[in-house]
């Protein structure tokens, strides 16, 4: 294989084996399964083998591993050779193999080679290696951090400084709200004056902000809380409207044992306005044994009883199931399904979780096999996880359509629990251009899944870094 299509593997996980299932292999003693598909061309076989070998001080076999994959010039492996010179401390290696391989990594690449010199000593020449690259916003924090103590902040803090005042002049801002790029310069002037111990200005800077949350978190609440300003940090939470700062506040609170005043930021916000924060201080009462407080917040929360937001329901019936209230959940659930008249797979879901919870296991699977979208494969996982998990992984499988791509991971799990380790190992052969798509246009599951993160976003918690 040539490091293209090794790539599109790696993001496609089209032909190797899932590393989960890599794990199910190597926690079950088929680890000769392990070396003979990472020989054959399985990046996350020989991975978790390079791992396995490291493990016996086995270093050169380890490299031996790599070696094909290395020779291709794909920068994964590449990078991956590297860590191992410089976890070995053989330093220079590490940045040969880095330099021979950095064009082909882009500028994910560059950054990853501009840390490497920078923490072995040589930060003056990761700094000038990624000052032609400050438009970007990834290398443009890269220099940032590469610079932390090499006596240069002021000349970062000029760079950034104009980018910020030329954004400000500029007419329409670009996806985001963003005026400049990079899109992130003023919070990283932000970081920068914090490091020169000029908290104010990097208060006040990022006051300024567009964009107040990225990844669920907001800069000023955190740099608020690192200092110790609660009073301000209180203030800021009282007008934030996506409960960033809310959530921060909560944190500091909770972490000193403040758990009164942690409860009492969270309840500042409304809950059905805010439902991510009401989730949070459910979760926050769990964790000092008021579950039941938990629960009763999320019950009443509008939002979630007129049917707006399954996912706080999936919350609720984790507290059920946690606090061991699982028949009172199956009762709310079903209330709520006869309120709504609601037949879809999500409360099918939740159903089937908690009957287990109450020990009726048979209940649940009857109730699956009844279902009728039971040969879809999004429902027919969820009864194949029965039977699996009541000991009759055969019949799992037998359920599964291995020519859905959706299905192959999961059937494979059901194969190994079987002990048919070279069916499951087979099902990762076939490529997946030839099989149906993974998902028809008629064929969504008709719910969205539950583990999305931070539901509710609005636009402008998205950064130029969420979208690059």
């Amino acid at each position: 294989m040539n490091a293209a299509e090794l790539d599109r593997r790696a993001r496609t996980y089209d032909g190797w084996i899932p590393p989960h299932l890599v794990s199910y292999l190597i926690d079950h003693g088929h680890l000769g399964e392990v070396e003979h598909e990472a020989r054959a061309g399985d990046w996350f076989c020989a991975q978790a083998w390079v791992r396995i070998l490291i493990g016996q001080e086995r270093r050169e076999n380890a490299l031996e591993v790599l070696t094909p994959y290395l020779a291709t010039g794909w920068w994964r492996a590449a990078r991956s050779v590297a860590e191992l010179f410089e976890g070995w401390g053989r330093v220079d290696e590490a940045i040969e193999v880095f330099r021979a391989n950095r064009q082909a990594g882009g500028l994910g690449a560059l950054k990853d080679f501009a840390l490497l010199l920078a923490r072995h000593g040589r930060g003056d020449e990761a700094f000038d290696l990624l000052l032609p690259y400050f438009g970007d916003w990834l290398l443009a924090e890269a220099l940032v951090e590469v610079s932390a103590g090499l006596g240069r902040d002021e000349e970062v803090a000029t760079l950034l400084t104009a980018r910020v005042e030329t954004g400000r002049q500029s007419g329409w801002p670009d996806f985001g709200g963003r005026h400049t790029e990079p899109g992130n310069a003023l919070e990283l002037l932000a970081t920068v004056r914090e490091r020169q111990g000029r908290v104010d200005e990097a208060i006040a800077l990022l006051r300024t902000r567009e964009i107040t949350s990225v990844n669920g978190r907001d800069q000023l609440a955190d740099l608020l809380a690192r200092h110790e300003r609660i009073e301000e940090l209180s203030e800021y939470a009282a007008t934030e409207s996506l409960g960033d700062a809310v959530q921060c506040l909560a944190e500091y609170m909770e972490q000193r044992g403040d758990v009164a005043g942690a409860v009492e930021a969270y309840r500042s916000l409304s809950p059905d306005r805010s439902p991510n924060t009401a989730v949070a201080l459910a979760q926050l009462l769990a964790r000092h044994d008021r579950g039941n407080e938990g629960i009763e917040l999320l019950r009443t929360l509008p939002s979630a009883a007129s049917g707006g937001d399954d996912w706080v329901v999936d919350a609720l019936c984790t507290l059920y199931v946690d606090q061991g209230r699982a028949e009172d959940g199956l009762a709310h659930l079903d209330d709520r399904r006869t309120r709504l008249a609601c037949e879809e797979t999500e409360f099918f879901r939740l159903r089937t979780k908690l009957l287990v919870a109450c020990g009726r296991r048979d209940q649940a699977i009857e109730e699956a096999q009844a279902r009728p979208e039971r040969d879809a494969w999004y429902e027919a996982q969820i009864l194949a996880g029965l039977l699996s998990d009541a000991g009759r992984p055969e019949e799992a499988a037998a359920i599964l359509d291995p020519a859905i791509p959706a299905n192959r991971g999961v059937l494979a799990a059901h194969l190994m629990t079987a002990g048919r380790v070279k069916d499951a190992v087979a099902l990762f052969r076939q490529p997946l251009e030839h099989v149906e798509p993974l998902l028809r246009a008629d064929d969504d599951p008709p719910f969205q899944p539950a583990a999305e993160v931070r539901r509710g976003r609005t636009d402008s918690s998205v950064s130029s870094a969420d979208t690059a």
